[in-house]
């Protein structure tokens, strides 16, 4: 069967692309439809559908633009109610992909309208199970989601939904079945995934604990509930532009794809309530920055930051990049809601050093230096990994404050004692200290490599326990 996985690391997120006899299908789409346009008019092939498994709430799909651009139809699961001409499909409904069958599988669970879709091949043979949030490598939906759009759907009648779902839905199909599911290890959407992309349902049947035959739902419900953290904050403001629309992306690449000189990028930023936002390499923005500015680079898990430490979605943004970085960070910025960028430093940061204007620093130690500080300062540390990094591991007596926490937590930074900051390995350590930086603060020093490196040199830390839960 000709499927193809185009999976997008930075934010673990998996669509699918199938065709057949010159008609296309698209499943989950990310917000930038044209490569899935390009890949079908490489086959010859016309989109006829856009299939969503859900309404997903880690990034604002592509299905408004795919339907307006190709004339596809949009398809989501039973009781879906969007906001926008779609077909709302029944369980065990058929769709034909040239000679190819769709059937659709309502598993209600991770949200209410969570649907599976069952490819089945030319000579009638299934193939596979394109399980959205519902089935994961090594792992399942969480069910907490749906509560923060409706609050009457709690975790616990959810997870009850799922446990359901996947004994009545799914494990009865067969074995050899290839399992296709939306994300990968690194999605908040799941605590324990693996970073298989694919695998056979036999397989997971075998080794998801999840999928555990002799499992009872009140062991599932607690199991499942167990060890999830509260989920990004713009999750559910996903969820509700995927349900009532958005902006075409051609819109907001027109708004935000505008080059600005230092003086009037300073202007703006003057004139403006936008934040101004840095996306270059943690090391390159702690020699010089912008005053003001937070770093959040572009080469880790850039969207996902950006929604957890961005609280308003309609927060105007302006745009430093590592020059011919422009439209792509803007792309990354609106496949997570985040579609008001008002335009770039045109030349980037070496063009406002240039200009003579007004920079900043971020002062930063090896981890050898901080292992002598460790034995003879005994200095305060604030480590800034997730709380799962944390009780994994960590130094004595530091302080956990997770980065996606801080807001909330400032006062629990010293400003009458010099204190220092990590995390893994250093990108999210210099994210806080971008936010410190510009709140105030000046009495810390970032550890260059984070944690990994500190774990290798003589310092006191706890044993090493394995994670139960990856959030």
């Amino acid at each position: 069967m000709k499927i193809e996985q185009i999976y997008t690391g930075c934010i673990a997120h998996a669509a699918y692309y199938i065709e057949n006899n010159g008609e296309a299908a698209i499943f989950d789409p990310l917000r930038e439809v044209q490569p899935y346009i390009d890949r079908a008019k490489k086959d010859n092939a016309k989109i006829k559908y856009v299939f969503e498994t859900h309404f997903h709430a880690d990034f604002v799909s592509g299905h408004l633009d795919l339907a307006k651009k190709e004339g596809a139809k949009i398809v989501y699961g039973p009781t879906a109610k969007p906001g926008f001409d779609a077909i709302v499909a029944e369980d065990n409904q058929f769709f034909k992909i040239g000679n190819y069958t769709v059937k659709v599988i309502h598993t209600p669970g991770h949200t209410m309208e969570s649907t599976t879709y069952l490819l089945i091949d030319e000579k009638g043979k299934e193939h596979g199970i394109i399980t959205g949030d519902t089935l994961f490598i090594g792992d399942v939906g969480r069910p907490d989601l749906a509560q923060h759009v409706i609050a009457e759907l709690t975790q616990e009648k959810l997870a009850a939904h799922l446990f359901d779902s996947l004994r009545n839905k799914i494990m009865p199909l067969s074995d050899d079945l290839i399992v296709y599911p939306n994300h990968g290890a690194g999605s908040a959407c799941g605590k324990m995934m693996s970073k298989e992309t694919t695998d056979t349902l036999g397989n997971q049947k075998r080794l998801n604990y999840a999928l555990r035959p002799d499992m009872t739902k009140d062991e599932f419900i607690k199991t499942l509930l167990s060890g999830l953290t509260a989920p990004p904050g713009y999750f559910p403001k996903n969820v509700l532009m995927n349900i009532k629309g958005y902006e075409s992306l051609d819109t907001v690449m027109e708004r935000g794809h505008k080059p600005l000189s230092p003086s009037e990028f300073e202007a703006a930023a003057n004139e403006t309530k936008a934040l101004v936002l840095d996306s270059r390499k943690a090391a390159d923005f702690a020699k010089g920055f912008i005053p003001n500015s937070i770093n959040i680079g572009i080469d880790s898990n850039f969207a996902m930051w950006v929604g957890e430490m961005i609280t308003d979605i309609n927060q105007e943004i302006l745009l430093i990049t590592d020059p011919g970085k422009e439209e792509e960070t803007i792309i990354r910025l609106s496949r997570v809601g985040y579609d008001h960028t008002i335009g770039y430093l045109k030349g980037g940061f070496n063009a406002w050093v240039d200009a003579g204007k007004e920079i900043e620093f971020i002062d930063r130690i090896t981890a050898e230096e901080f292992a002598t500080k460790l034995k003879t300062e005994l200095p305060i540390v604030i480590d800034v990994r997730k709380k799962s990094e944390f009780d994994s591991e960590h130094l004595i007596n530091a302080i956990n404050i997770p980065l996606n926490e801080i807001n909330n937590h400032l006062a629990e930074f010293p400003k009458d004692k010099p204190f220092i900051l990590h995390c893994a390995g250093g990108y999210r350590s210099m994210i806080a200290a971008s936010i410190l930086k510009q709140r105030g603060w000046t009495n810390f020093v970032d550890v260059i490599g984070g944690f990994n490196e500190i774990k290798k040199l003589d310092v006191p830390k706890t044993e090493y326990v394995c994670p139960t839960t990856l959030l």
